[in-house]
């Protein structure tokens, strides 16, 4: 079937990529206009559809500066029911914000949380109604060059390298590899922990970053299993320790390949129940997914999802005997080869030298 309709997505690809073409270079040669703000903006994006880590990336940024700066997170707030500027609350809920602001908000309650399809707009609203704020986060704003950022990170999947790669809808790519030139900063994600020296020398020559631009390389570090729901006083606990657990992956994000890897290496039998990103499940998602939970023929078993999957879960309400076997695994980024420590120097560097009460800022 593709390559009957191959041909057509090559002409789609072509035009996609004449119209982002003229778009790149109206920005370069400022026929359109970016904006620069007077305080720390940080952006958090890639150029590649599907998942790339956006969000343990962006809450790693957070861990790292929220203790010592007034941080806030300014996202679009993808598939909200809410169109403009909306500032978040501690009862703001999935339809007004997006999931993954709305995770961002319970991880953190104290961050300063605000989505807006324009950020130019939101960056403004932001700075007015928080004039103390130090930094803002920038979420998915790579392709968003209405603000220039004053680090811009760009996040590339190491399973999915953007070398070779074609533009949409042929391809993942939003925008041709080279406009990874407008980073500041490239971090390699999902990298497996027994990356060889060789293979990391290989990519990196693959990537062909430029001079200015520093190279960071990240894996996934998976929490314990966390039940969703509150669990009944008398629950059975699946043995997590156990390889004969039956595992029913539910999953709605853009690349659960990771975590099926990482469950089918440690399990026996892993049965996946697949959705489209940022899936909302219904009631009928539900009755199928505890349909094929009951079929499971161990009496050991679990239902594992993701967390971002859980903030949509936890947001809605069903009305039916949910299984108290259902769990979600937390994930953080870490840096590989003691590469953090350079890293979170960049970031504060650049934070100190861009605050308020810097000489540079004045």
């Amino acid at each position: 079937m593709r390559k009957i309709i191959k041909p057509f997505l090559y002409v789609f690809s072509s035009i996609y990529g004449t119209i982002v073409f003229f778009r790149n270079m109206f920005y370069d040669f400022n026929f359109f206009s970016s904006k620069e703000f007077h305080l720390p903006v940080i952006s958090v994006g890639n150029i590649t559809v599907g998942g790339t880590g956006k969000t343990p990336h962006t809450e790693y940024l957070i861990r790292l500066l929220k203790e010592d700066y007034k941080v806030a997170f300014l996202s679009r707030g993808y598939k909200r029911k809410t169109r403009d500027f909306v500032l978040s609350t501690e009862k703001s809920t999935l339809e007004e914000i997006g999931d993954e602001p709305l995770q961002i908000k319970q991880k953190f309650p104290d961050l300063t949380v605000a989505v807006d399809r324009k950020r130019v707009n939101g960056i403004e609203r932001l700075t007015e109604s928080n004039p103390e704020l130090d930094i803002i986060l920038l979420d998915d704003a790579y392709q968003h060059r209405q603000v220039t950022p004053g680090i811009n990170i760009l996040l590339v999947d190491y399973t999915r390298p953007i070398k070779g790669d074609s533009l949409l809808p042929l391809g993942r790519l939003r925008e041709p590899a080279s406009e990874k030139k407008r980073a500041d900063v490239i971090i390699i994600t999902k990298v497996p922990r027994n990356l060889s020296a060789m293979d990391k020398r290989l990519f990196l020559h693959n990537l062909n970053a430029r001079p200015y631009q520093t190279v960071y390389f990240t894996t996934i570090r998976y929490g314990a299993p966390t039940p969703i729901y509150e669990l009944h006083p008398m629950a059975r606990i699946p043995d997590f320790s156990q390889k004969e657990l039956s595992i029913l992956l539910v999953t709605g994000i853009a690349n659960p390949a990771p975590l099926l890897e990482k469950l089918s290496a440690a399990y026996k039998e892993v049965v996946h129940a697949r959705f489209a990103d940022h899936h909302v499940f219904t009631k009928q998602d539900m009755a199928s997914i505890m349909a094929k939970y009951n079929a499971l023929p161990s009496q050991n078993k679990a239902i594992v999802t993701t967390e971002k999957d859980a903030v949509r879960l936890l947001s809605q309400h069903y009305n039916d005997n949910i299984p108290e076997a259902w769990y979600y695994i937390p994930i953080e980024t870490e840096f590989l080869w003691n590469e953090g420590e350079n890293f979170n120097r960049q970031i504060i560097h650049y934070v100190k030298n861009n605050s308020r009460n810097s000489i540079l800022y004045k």
